[in-house]
């Protein structure tokens, strides 16, 4: 543990008040480098605040460089979504710049607040050591499955007409969505949508108390991957809604990009199946399918055509579908 070995007095003093009592000989190495980390910043504060900001921006920007690298490359367009509508190098600009733009108003601010609050309601932050895999895969999953109700409800909010036409519209600028654009957004909706990703964890340690951060910062790599990947416009064989039935991907949202309506839910489809908000999707699924059936002897081409034939279709009737939501009055709201 050679960075605790080469930390000044000042550090060691610092240890003993954050540490006193632990045997460091007996952390992993992952545990010593946490120690090390809040050692070396010497306030838990900003230790948790800088390493929270960091950890987003590095997972968020990381996860979309092979999207953008899939995107410049031919081969992959025959699992694109939307093979027609590759983002440009303009489009991607803009969308990192308005992107860029939340984290540092609205995230930030958030994630520097997050250790006070964290704190305040019983969790672990700088202590070691960690809890095990045991403990934290079912809090992984409710928070999974908070956030996912907790997106639905939110989301089909967003689609009332006040909302949307001053909130949730930039976000469907891109009728076909990419990895960067995940979280470009309104502030207001990355604020509101954020609430879901972070009030899982804060409710869950409320009553349990038993809640460590790197649970937490798990789970928000976890629904970083998930939001990136169901923007990514990508539906590869090996995707996980090809091997997990309930899992949404890339094919569900995509889809609610393209036709306005329907697919609200992030993570999983069941909350769309139960409300009756998928019948358009799983519709259009049906055709998509019924048409390659039908043409198992024709060309490639051919099967091409009647695809974007269909594809044309349902973005047609999203296009309207916008317009009356915009249309409509604040609390209306139709059931797509």
């Amino acid at each position: 543990m050679s960075f605790l070995n080469a930390t000044s007095a000042a550090g060691f003093s610092q240890a003993e008040r954050l540490y006193q009592g632990t045997d460091f000989s007996s952390l992993n190495w992952f545990e010593q480098q946490w120690v090390a980390w809040y050692i070396w910043i010497g306030n838990p504060i900003i230790a948790t605040g800088l390493m929270s900001f960091l950890l987003h921006e590095i997972v968020y920007f990381g996860r979309c460089i092979p999207w953008i690298i899939i995107d410049a490359i031919p081969y992959f367009r025959k699992w694109k979504l939307q093979p027609d509508k590759v983002p440009t190098a303009q489009e991607q600009w803009e969308c990192t710049k308005q992107v860029l733009f939340s984290h540092f108003t609205i995230e930030l601010p958030a994630i520097w607040l997050f250790h006070p609050l964290a704190e305040a309601v019983g969790m672990s932050t700088w202590q070691v050591p960690f809890p095990s895999w045991k403990a934290m895969a079912p809090q992984v999953f409710f928070f999974f499955f908070f956030e996912d109700l907790f997106h639905f409800v939110a989301h089909r909010a967003l689609h009332i007409g006040i909302l949307y036409k001053h909130i949730h519209k930039l976000h469907h600028k891109y009728s076909a969505p990419f990895g960067l654009a995940a979280e470009y957004a309104h502030p207001a909706e990355v604020f509101i949508l954020g609430t879901g990703t972070l009030a899982g964890p804060i409710l869950y340690c409320v009553f349990a108390r038993d809640l460590h951060i790197v649970t937490v910062y798990i789970w928000i790599v976890l629904r970083l991957f998930q939001a990136i990947d169901a923007h990514s416009g990508y539906d590869f064989p090996w995707s996980l809604q090809h091997i997990v039935p309930f899992w949404s991907g890339a094919d569900h949202h995509d889809f609610h990009h393209m036709a306005f309506t329907n697919n609200f839910s992030t993570s999983f489809r069941w909350w769309d199946w139960v409300c009756g908000t998928d019948t358009k999707y799983r519709d259009y699924r049906k055709k998509v399918d019924a048409a390659k059936a039908s043409m198992k002897n024709a060309s490639k081409e051919q099967k091409e055509a009647i695809e974007r034939k269909l594809m044309g279709e349902v973005e047609k009737e999203g296009i309207m579908a916008e317009a009356e939501a915009e249309a409509r009055g604040a609390f209306k709201v139709k059931n797509q």
